[in-house]
């Protein structure tokens, strides 16, 4: 049986297609979420394995973002945000882009029905498409957490001041070349493949309940809503303690071995950070700037999915427009 589309049927979009759209939506949310995560960031490191949870420089969510405008502005609250918009365009264009091929691929070797939305296959899938995303924005992620940590006013944590994306780039290569921009990688594929693995099952699963019991109409941007929301907590239970582990192993300091290899003062991988974190500071500490994370994270999956879905539909209607 042929797989080509039928008449008047769209034929369905490529990876590449489905990367670029992906990570167009992905953009546009990191530009409303993004001081969220300037915000998480900075929560996360104060207090860094300092007993009692050391002196607060910042109370909450609502005080990072107080402070950080009276003292910073504009570009202190959106700061990291070049390589965020570089970084969601990789990440979230895998992510996106890349699910349903793997899922596809791993339903068809297991002798599945490619057309149905099996859990395990799907959690795979997404994991998958994650790690991908996460391996090639890597250099991004950690030039983008260092920037956000940086305050001339209120600092916590280690303190890394770069002029632009550019000469971070220049200057941890210049530094500790290739091995610096892949720096977390191990902490960057657990936190994307654990926060991918539910991201788009639970948004899909949810979203064909709704459809599918007559609660919301397919189309309806309702239904984009209550499907992403659904996502960004599940996202957002998932991924909170490697998030964490990641902000910290990006942003350590570094030390020079006599073999002149540069290695973290603090953590060895993102185990020995979480392990050294419940011992220091409790159970919470796994859990600071959790607050931020999901003001981060619930608008931030939920406008990635509603404008994801909202632009596949735009374009699949163009194409097929267009097609004569």
């Amino acid at each position: 049986m042929s797989s080509l589309p039928g008449p008047g049927q769209p034929r369905p979009l490529s990876t590449a297609e489905g990367f670029l759209l992906g990570g167009l939506a992905a953009c546009i949310a990191v530009t409303f979420s993004n001081p969220a995560e300037v915000a998480k960031t900075r929560l996360q490191l104060q207090g860094e394995l300092a007993k009692g949870g050391g002196v607060k420089v910042y109370h909450n969510v609502f005080d990072v973002f107080a402070k950080t405008w009276r003292n910073e502005g504009i570009r202190g609250i959106q700061r990291g945000l070049s390589p965020a918009y570089a970084y969601q365009i990789l990440l979230n264009g895998s992510r996106l882009g890349f699910y349903e091929p793997f899922r596809k691929s791993i339903n068809q070797a297991a002798g599945l029905d490619t057309a149905v939305q099996h859990p395990v296959t799907s959690v795979i899938a997404g994991a998958a498409s994650g790690a991908v995303g996460a391996s090639l924005g890597n250099p991004l992620f950690l030039i983008k957490a260092r920037m956000q940590a940086y305050s001339p006013a209120l600092p916590v944590g280690t303190q890394h001041h770069y002029k632009s994306s550019w000469d971070a780039l220049r200057t941890i290569y210049q530094k500790e070349k290739f091995r610096g921009l892949v720096r977390g990688i191990d902490a960057a594929i657990l936190r994307t493949a654990m926060g991918s693995s539910v991201q788009l099952p639970t948004y899909n699963w949810t979203k064909n309940q709704l459809v599918s019991r007559g609660i919301l109409p397919a189309n309806s941007i309702w239904t984009y809503l209550a499907s992403s929301s659904v996502s960004g907590i599940c996202v957002l239970i998932m991924m909170q303690p490697a998030d964490t582990a990641l902000t910290r192993v990006y942003n350590q300091p570094t030390k020079k071995l006599p073999n002149g290899r540069l290695v973290g003062t603090l953590y060895k991988n993102p185990f020995d950070c979480l392990w050294k974190t419940l011992k220091t500071e409790g159970p919470f500490g796994w859990y600071k700037g959790s607050t931020a994370h999901f003001l981060r994270i619930a608008p931030h999956t939920i406008i990635t999915l509603t404008a994801n879905d909202i632009l596949l539909s735009a374009y699949r209607k163009l194409r097929h427009g267009s097609v004569v």
